[in-house]
Formats: structure tokens, C-alpha cells, sequence
């Protein structure tokens, strides 16, 4: 059985590529736009093991999908923040909301597919 991991940022880029790192490590990956789109995602039949999760995006950015996650009783499913952003209060928000991980952009492949795999217990 594969894994299945969503990632969730607004630049189609980044998507790309952390979808080309977790696919050739042997993933399968489902992409959304922000955290609308993602919300949208889980709601429907999407059950991923985890979500790489970006912090600023229009519509609905990474905390306030954290929060959503959490009010929607889908808090169960591990999440890494991928971003920009390295302020020790917004790390802590994050944590403080559900997620299990941070990695600042620009990333290392490999340091994301072996935090993504120590989360999902993934060999």
C-alpha cells in the first residue's frame, strides 16, 4: 500500500518539486492550491497520511487551515509546515495547532523525504 501525502502551497513550482522528491522516494502525492483548496480536498474522499503545508497563501493560509483541521475533527492527520517563514511565534502557533514539523524553504530534498517518512512511518 503507497502512502499518500498533500501538499499545499501557491506556487506551482514548489508543488512540483516537493511532489518530485516524495514521488521518487515512492509517494503518491495529491496537490492543492491553498488552504481552500485543500480543505475542499479533505472534506471529499482525500485521506492523506500526511500534509506538507505552506504558511502564506491567498484565501486560506497554513494556520488557518491548522485551525480548520483541528475545529473539523481532522487533526489526526501529521503536518509539516514547508515555508519562508522561520519566527519562532509562528513556529509555535503551528505547533500549538497540530503540526509536526518545520522546514524552511529553500528545502533539501532528502530532509523532506525522511521527515515525511519518520511521520508516516513510511520505509
Amino acid at each position: 500500500m503507497t502512502t499518500t501525502v498533500m501538499v499545499v502551497d501557491d506556487s506551482n513550482v514548489v508543488r512540483k518539486l516537493v511532489g518530485s522528491a516524495l514521488s521518487s522516494a515512492g509517494f503518491d502525492v495529491i496537490e492543492a492550491e491553498d488552504g481552500v483548496n485543500a480543505l475542499e480536498l479533505l472534506s471529499s474522499d482525500a485521506a492523506p497520511s500526511l500534509i506538507v503545508l505552506d504558511m502564506n497563501m491567498p484565501r486560506m493560509g497554513g494556520l488557518e487551515l491548522l485551525q480548520k483541521m483541528k475545529d473539523q475533527s481532522m487533526a489526526s492527520v501529521p503536518v509539516v509546515m514547508l515555508t519562508t517563514e522561520g519566527q519562532p511565534r509562528l513556529m509555535q502557533q503551528a505547533k500549538a495547532l497540530g503540526a509536526k514539523g518545520w522546514i524552511v524553504k529553500p528545502f533539501k530534498a532528502d530532509m523532506l523525504v525522511a521527515a515525511v517518512r519518520k511521520l508516516t512511518h513510511a520505509v
